[in-house]
Order: structure tokens, then sequence, then C-alpha cells
């Protein structure tokens, strides 16, 4: 690869992490405890590894979780930052995977979203079981707390990307970038 490609790599993926941050902030679905559900900022996440291969999107998704700890993370046991932050964000990446395949942004991004969504509900089990309701099982409470806010963002931007005009411009704009 050469020191063109890098640098403009480089760019694309810091462009698309602050991307990321910024549709953070717009919150369709805001519960109680952190959750939310946001405009496409996972979207834009993945897109540093649809764009520019795996290397690119885990160091992404990576540099996106230690940022989103910086603004305001909330730890209670070294193992929850693993969970919440650095595996959760760097799952991301794992679009990158998918970047030369067919059909690789869907795909790409439902299997991250998955991977992010068990690194999540990993840690609301291990380390959040006792905002659970009363009579309601730990991991039941996870999965649908969970499922509300990071699968429930996932659908909605599968949806998105279903529209012809949303993959075409993507498209488009992955094959400039790397041509």
């Amino acid at each position: 690869m050469t020191r063109n490609k890098n640098v403009s790599y480089l760019v694309l993926c810091a462009i698309l992490i602050a991307l990321s941050i910024g549709l953070n902030q717009i919150k369709l679905l805001h519960l109680p405890y952190g959750g939310s559900i946001t405009l496409l900022s996972m979207l834009a996440a993945t897109m540093a590894g649809y764009f520019c291969g795996p290397k690119w999107g885990l160091a992404s998704g990576l540099a996106l979780g230690l940022l989103n700890l910086a603004f305001g993370g909330y730890v209670i046991h070294p193992a929850q930052l693993l969970l919440d932050y650095i595996l959760a964000f760097t799952a991301l990446g794992v679009s990158g995977f998918f970047w030369k395949a067919k059909g690789g942004l869907y795909t790409g991004y439902a299997v991250a979203v998955v991977l992010r969504f068990i690194c999540s509900f990993l840690s609301g089990f291990i380390f959040f079981a006792e905002y659970a309701p009363e009579g309601m099982a730990p991991w039941v409470y996870s999965f649908a707390y969970n499922g509300m806010t990071i699968l429930a963002e996932g659908v909605i931007t599968l949806v998105i990307l279903a529209i012809p005009v949303v993959h075409n411009n993507i498209y488009r704009l992955k094959d400039r970038f790397n041509s």
C-alpha cells in the first residue's frame, strides 16, 4: 500500500470516527443507565472497515471505544471496561473482514453489530445484574435492554441501507475512494 493510500485511509477513518461520535449525540430513544438508539452511529463506525479493510476497521473501532470512554465512560471493573469499550467498539471494525465480499456492506454491518451486542449483553449480565427488575433474570434483562438499543439500531440501519439510493451511494463512494 502506498504512503498516499495510508494517509487517505487515516484521514477517512478519523472522519468516520468523528462522524460516529457526532451521530451518537443524536438519540432517537434514550433509556435509563445510558442506553440509547442513535442515528446511524454504528454505521459510521463500521464504514472504516468496509471502506479500508479489517486492519483499519479494527483500529478505528478501538479508537472510537477509547474516545467514548474518555468522553464520559462509566467503568466499575476492568473487565467491564474491556467488554463495554475495548471489545464492543473494536467489534464494529470486524466489518472490514467483509470489505471485498459480495454483500459485504450488509453482512459486515450485521456481524459487527451482533458482536457488539454480545459484548454489551455479557457486560450487562455480569456487571449490571442489580438493575434487573425484581423477578426478572439478569440475563433476560441484559438481553432485552441491549436488544432494545444495539439490535434495534442495527435493524433500523439495515432497513435504511436497503434503500437503493443509500447503498448505491455507499458503493459509489467506496469505489471512488479505493480507485
